[in-house]
């Protein structure tokens, strides 16, 4: 640590966070029916535990298996609500990262944290998951990994895309799992390759919750699925609205009924070629990688309406309009308001991510604009006509390119 530089890991850390484990793990193991396996290090060595993403309580389960200070590496989003944010800086100092991007200053944090012993968690998907496979995971965690030079707690959640899917407001009952899969030694890994290290990571935390096994139950299995689906097998792009354990294309009629076991089930008497959510999911990132986005550069593919604010990074966020109009076109996207009209051309725009269930993120010309949209929008949309606009501009456009998950 250099000189003069405040320490990251204060004395508080660990009794504070020994009194909310104490308090919240209890209500967690109940709200999201949760074993988890405690986990020792023989050593008592600081640990780098890297996690795949799966709940909006997934940070709660390390604590649970851990039972030391952790310092999560989470979005800036957290960081950005006034007061809120430094309640969170004072119990936990979590390291704050701007989401898929290179964020050096993040990296300098936890080498800090690093440094002075402490442990270091988070999910190298930078995503949880919308349809229950592994996201995107960028290759910079190798670096990472590597840098740190610590050995590499793979932690792995079971079960909680059946118990609590991204998309929806509500958690099911059913099962899940969580535990260390696996830990990888600082010598194991330096002398594996790159492809080998991120084998050994997929391997440790790899899961894929498209598989059939458990019943997740509740009366309202399908609700809000529209956050994830937006391309309709029967007639392409189009928009969906769910109630119960059934979702219905608004273009076409189609009518789909999401089971208990993850399945999927017609329920309007038409053939349906998708057995599971993951597969209908599939189906809609080849549908956008073939898209011909040249209609959609006069005519919007979409319109929706939403609360636009521009996010200070670290402090708060400014609201700009709160029923802001927005329209996607196959290259920017359109903001109006009373006041105002502001357009984000892809090719001027650093990145777009979808944070939480379906809030929207711009980062362009050094800031960073948040839309929060009704229940029912889909941003997943917004972030999958950039990648596929920012592909075809590179000439990348092979029928494998990246969406941005």
């Amino acid at each position: 640590m250099s000189k003069g530089r405040t320490s990251w890991i204060k004395p508080h850390h660990k009794p504070v966070q020994n009194f909310l484990y104490a308090v919240f793990a209890p209500y967690v193991r109940r709200k999201y029916h949760i074993t988890v396996t405690p986990y020792r290090d023989p050593q008592d060595r600081p640990l780098l535990i890297l996690m795949n993403h799966q709940t909006g309580f997934d940070q709660f389960f390390p604590y649970m298996a851990f039972k030391r200070p952790l310092y999560f590496v989470a979005s800036e989003d957290i960081f950005s609500c006034g007061w809120l944010s430094d309640i969170i800086r004072f119990l936990a100092a979590p390291i704050p990262i701007k989401k898929q991007t290179s964020d050096l200053r993040a990296v300098r944090t936890a080498l800090q944290i690093a440094k002075e012993g402490g442990s270091i968690a988070l999910a190298p998907e930078g995503n949880r998951t919308f349809d229950g496979k592994l996201c995107h995971i960028n290759p910079a965690i190798l670096g990472l990994i590597r840098l740190l030079k610590m050995p590499v707690a793979c932690f792995r959640i079971e079960g909680g895309f059946g118990i609590h899917p991204r998309w929806s407001d509500v958690i099911r009952k059913g099962n899940m799992k969580a535990y260390v899969s696996r830990v990888i030694e600082p010598e194991e890994y330096r002398r594996a390759s790159d492809e080998e290290l991120m084998q050994m990571l997929l391997d440790g935390i790899g899961v894929d919750e498209t598989q059939t096994e458990g019943q997740y139950h509740s009366h309202k299995l399908a609700e809000y699925v529209e956050r994830a689906i937006y391309v309709c097998p029967d007639c392409g792009l189009s928009t969906f609205e769910s109630h119960g354990d059934l979702i219905e294309c608004k273009t076409c009629g189609r009518k789909v009924r999401y089971l208990p076991d993850k399945t999927l089930q017609a329920a309007d008497g038409r053939v349906l070629a998708f057995h599971k959510l993951s597969d209908w999911y599939e189906y809609q990132n080849d549908y956008i990688r073939r898209l011909d986005l040249t209609p959609y550069y006069d005519t919007p593919a979409y319109e929706d309406f939403g609360k636009l604010s521009e996010v200070i990074l670290y402090q708060h966020k400014k609201v700009l309009a709160k029923n802001a109009h927005l329209k996607l076109y196959g290259n920017r996207i359109e903001v109006s308001s009373r006041d105002f009209t502001v357009c984000w051309h892809f090719d001027d725009t650093d990145t777009i991510t979808v944070l939480g269930k379906n809030k929207l993120n711009i980062y362009t010309g050094g800031k960073v604009y948040q839309i929060k949209p009704d229940k029912r929008f889909n941003a997943l949309r917004y972030v999958n006509f950039f990648y596929h606009y920012k592909s075809i501009s590179k000439g990348e456009n092979d029928g494998k390119q990246f969406l941005g998950l």
